[in-house]
């Protein structure tokens, strides 16, 4: 049976301090990559369960400027992402115009600045 544990990971000088609350206890680890499995043996040695069938989220408390640039990067991503949709349906309504005007689909590909396979994909969508 699998346990699941959580983890908020901090910086402390030169360790990093890594608290289970489902234990109620603090560890560290020497880098950020090993917080996950220090987390998991920390939490298997208090419940008395195999390392094996322990596994931790790790949440890692970011300093203030860096959590506002991590906010605002995933804002952006979110946006991103967004207009690439829009950019695809709009790509898909110009080539479907152009071939309901009888264009072959070479000629939908240069018009588009597209490949010949990626306008049969638009038209075909």
């Amino acid at each position: 049976m699998t346990t699941h544990v959580s983890a908020e990971v901090s910086r402390d000088g030169r360790w990093w301090l890594v608290y289970v609350p489902q234990v109620g206890h603090h560890t560290q680890a020497r880098n950020l990559a090993e917080a996950e499995l220090m987390a998991r043996d920390l939490a298997a040695t208090c419940l008395d369960v195999p390392l094996a069938d322990v596994e931790a989220t790790v949440t890692v408390e970011l300093p203030e400027p860096a959590r506002a640039a991590v906010s605002q990067a995933e804002a952006l991503f979110e946006e991103a992402t967004t207009a690439r949709h829009q950019a695809a349906k709009k790509s898909r309504e110009a080539a479907d115009a152009l071939r309901a005007q009888g264009w072959t689909l070479r000629d939908i590909g240069v018009a588009l600045g597209v490949s010949y396979q990626r306008a049969h994909q638009l038209v075909n969508a």
